[in-house]
């Protein structure tokens, strides 16, 4: 469900920006939210990758664990550009990286769940 709302969200908030958002930000800020748009679209797919690998494989947790990292990510990453782009203030900037860690902590995660061995095979 997370995957979906992201998807949804980001095609939604990138066509506002595309259209709405056009004439009343400058360029760097356009530039600004169209990169959280971006980042929120892939890691829609992320989560929905991590959901489907779940299901298929049960027994391996950290895919749950990868899309819950991918949707902080999301919220922490994307959102502190929207709001930076919208808001001007700078000092949200900061908060980025912190959304680029999760994001990067969700793709370890997720590696580690593709390369473990499933239960049934481990002795």
């Amino acid at each position: 469900m997370m995957g979906a709302a992201f998807g949804f969200l980001g095609v939604a908030l990138g066509a506002f920006g595309a259209h709405a958002l056009k004439g009343s930000l400058d360029a760097e800020d356009l530039a600004i939210y169209q990169t959280g748009v971006q980042y929120q679209f892939g890691h829609a797919l992320a989560i929905l990758l991590a959901a489907i690998l779940l299901q298929l494989n049960p027994d391996r947790p950290m895919f749950r664990l990868a899309g819950k990292l991918f949707g902080a990510g999301t919220v922490v990453f994307s959102g502190s550009l929207y709001v930076l782009a919208l808001s001007g203030v700078k000092w949200l900037g900061a908060i980025t990286p912190l959304g680029g860690v999760l994001f990067l902590a969700g793709w370890i995660t997720l590696l580690a769940g593709a390369a473990s061995r499933p239960a049934n095979l481990q002795s």
